[in-house]
């Protein structure tokens, strides 16, 4: 196991549409982490919830938000009980230790999604779940990797101000700038302080100098890493495994892996 290379402790959200491989590159960090000697909590607050195959967890893995029994006794009020009484701010402070899935040093907490019974809804399980992230980002010692949809607003801005990047994941598409754009906006509004991208799945006839230049005019955020289409990683999750560190994408990643380090801390490692 290599010596810890950074001081402080990394707080990363990682965003963008579903298909765009955003994953996979949460997945892939929290390994580089945890290979770099770092405890890490990766979340899966992704409606999908595909974080534990592409850690190369078998088991199912009940979201906190499906936990009926765990939100009524953190907040007084069961499940789908709107307009009730209940606690504000809800214990969360063991959640990770008795409900997240361990594998290495990772660990693995799925936040699940919470069915809203109507615009600005707030219930039991909203409160729990925004308790528990606010927890996991200003309390926690711990790298935490966060795989998010690409609406982060339910986050909050006192929460995000202390989120140190937002990773936002592209294809090179048309439909890659609109999107990042939306998140750019949400993510400016909430305070994080470092917005990148990273575009996945780059082909070899992509032009990524011509495709950087539209980019960042456009969207303005700094390309922070082209990544390469990779048929290992087509086929590792079709296995639901882990890629291999040592492959070609899996060095790309590391590459990744040191900038988001270099960019938060300012050294090159």
């Amino acid at each position: 196991m290599s010596e810890n290379i950074i001081g402080d402790i990394l707080k990363i959200a990682i965003s963008g549409k579903g298909g765009v491989g955003k994953t996979f590159i949460a997945s892939t960090l929290a390994r580089l982490f945890e290979k770099s000697n770092y405890k890490v909590i990766a979340v899966d607050a992704d409606p999908d919830m595909n974080l534990a195959c592409a850690l190369g967890i078998e088991e199912e893995i009940t979201p906190i938000s499906k936990r009926e029994d765990l939100i009524e006794e953190r907040t007084g009020a069961k499940v789908g009980e709107y307009g009730s009484i209940f606690k504000i701010n809800p214990k969360v402070d063991d959640i990770i230790d008795k409900y997240s899935y361990k594998i290495g040093n990772i660990y693995l907490l799925a936040m699940g999604t919470i069915e809203q019974g109507g615009e600005g809804c707030v219930c039991p399980a909203s409160v729990l779940l925004r308790r528990l992230l606010r927890h996991l980002i200003l309390k926690r010692d711990e790298v935490v990797i966060m795989d998010m949809e690409a609406g982060i607003e339910h986050l909050g801005r006192k929460t995000t101000e202390n989120v140190d990047m937002m990773l936002v994941v592209v294809e090179p598409s048309k439909k890659a700038t609109l999107t990042a754009k939306r998140i750019k906006k949400l993510a400016e509004d909430l305070g994080i302080p470092r917005i990148y991208a990273v575009v996945n799945k780059v082909r070899e006839n992509i032009n990524s100098e011509k495709f950087k230049e539209i980019f960042e005019e456009e969207v303005g955020i700094p390309i922070l890493k082209f990544l390469p289409y990779s048929e290992d990683v087509v086929y590792m999750d079709l296995k639901g495994k882990p890629v291999d560190l040592n492959s070609p994408i899996g060095r790309e990643m590391e590459i990744l892996f040191k900038k988001i380090v270099e960019v938060v801390h300012g050294e090159k490692i």
